[in-house]
């Protein structure tokens, strides 16, 4: 957390304009002392002072206490890092508690806001209980609506309000989704991308034209791919449908090179095809899938970051900024790997040898 470096921004302005602490002293009718003490750290200045240094300085107030409300993408990847790595090597309550803190001091920085949001969807199911993680969920869904009531972005209104809706889920309330998103999906013929890469080209950018396209293309692919995996949930019961949906999302994964740009889809689509299997009482043809699972965990996933190939080649300095989003860290993802394993859905596969297998491979994997 940064913190307010007064003493250092008043040496440094009195040595600009070439004062000794006595004509600051003299100036600010205090004395040298006074302006001893504020400059070592020992104390700090009356409040009712601080007008007075800011307009001799020619700075604002919180230039002068070195202090701004609002964060850099950079230092806001920074912190968020930081507290991901802490939500694994430190007590819970401790890591929420400075994102607290940090939320007070930049409240009105409402990029920041929606990525603590976003580090509360990822870590707070690690809360005690149920009720101090509902509790959790219900303040960061106040974040969000703080930024939907005050921000004038329209994209991060649009992401504070996809953020609220999926933490009214967590606390099972249906109803609030409903009522935020529609009932239906809206006709959406022109996507984003149209109108600002159309804007660029305008412009003489094309480049830039591509880079927008390019980055639309991807985040179409992962939302598409996405909808395919929950299809197959909805449809676990029907083993025509499902099987049918997960042939062509296979399919789909090869043709786009899934696995090289995320290979948390491909996991997640062969666990959907071992749970297909599984409820179709197909157990060995579940245990199939379940070590194309466990190949792509234990091979070329970590670290654990989305990235761009010879056809997306335009996407990287997107996908840097969007590392702000990234879920938990690494050693959190391969625990919940192995907790899948163990799904008790899973249990009436243990008399197969190879599913025994496949928990000590992913044991070992973590432990090395």
């Amino acid at each position: 957390m940064k913190e307010i470096n007064l003493s250092q921004v008043l040496v440094q302005k009195r040595r600009e304009k070439g004062l000794t602490q006595d004509e600051l002293a003299a100036y600010i009718g205090v004395s040298k002392a006074s302006v001893s003490k504020w400059e070592t750290g020992v104390s700090y200045p009356d409040i009712t002072f601080l007008p007075l240094l800011a307009s001799f300085f020619d700075i604002s107030i919180d230039c002068l206490m070195n202090y701004s409300p609002q964060l850099s993408t950079p230092k806001m990847k920074e912190i968020y890092s930081r507290l991901a790595a802490d939500f694994v090597e430190k007590p819970f309550e401790d890591v929420i508690a400075e994102c607290e803190l940090l939320v007070k001091k930049y409240y009105s920085c409402y990029p920041f806001l929606l990525e603590i949001v976003q580090l509360y969807i990822n870590h707070i199911p690690m809360a005690a209980n149920s009720e101090r993680t509902a509790a959790l969920a219900r303040l960061a869904i106040g974040l969000c609506e703080r930024v939907t009531d005050n921000s004038r972005e329209v994209s991060l209104t649009k992401t504070a309000v996809k953020y609220q809706s999926l933490l009214h889920l967590m606390v099972d309330e249906a109803e609030k989704v409903l009522e935020l998103m529609g009932e239906e999906i809206k006709n959406n013929l022109i996507p984003d991308s149209a109108l600002i890469s159309q804007a660029y080209q305008m412009l003489g950018n094309t480049e830039k034209a591509k880079t927008i396209v390019q980055t639309e293309i991807y985040q179409n692919l992962m939302l598409a791919f996405s909808g395919l995996t929950t299809y197959m949930g909805l449809n676990i019961n029907n083993y025509e449908t499902v099987k049918t949906t997960f042939e062509r999302t296979r399919k789909f994964a090869e043709l786009f090179n899934m696995r090289g740009l995320n290979p948390n889809n491909t996991a997640v689509m062969y666990l959907s095809g071992a749970y297909i299997e599984q409820a179709a009482g197909n157990n060995k043809e579940a245990v199939k899938m379940l070590e194309q699972y466990v190949d792509t965990c234990v091979n070329g996933f970590f670290p654990y970051k989305p990235c761009g190939d010879m056809f997306f080649d335009r996407i990287e300095p997107w996908l840097d900024e969007s590392a702000l989003n990234m879920p938990r860290n690494d050693t959190l993802i391969k625990e919940n790997m192995l907790d899948i394993l163990n799904d008790p859905r899973f249990e009436n596969l243990r008399e197969i040898p190879e599913f025994t297998g496949l928990i000590n491979k992913m044991k070992n994997f973590i432990n090395n």
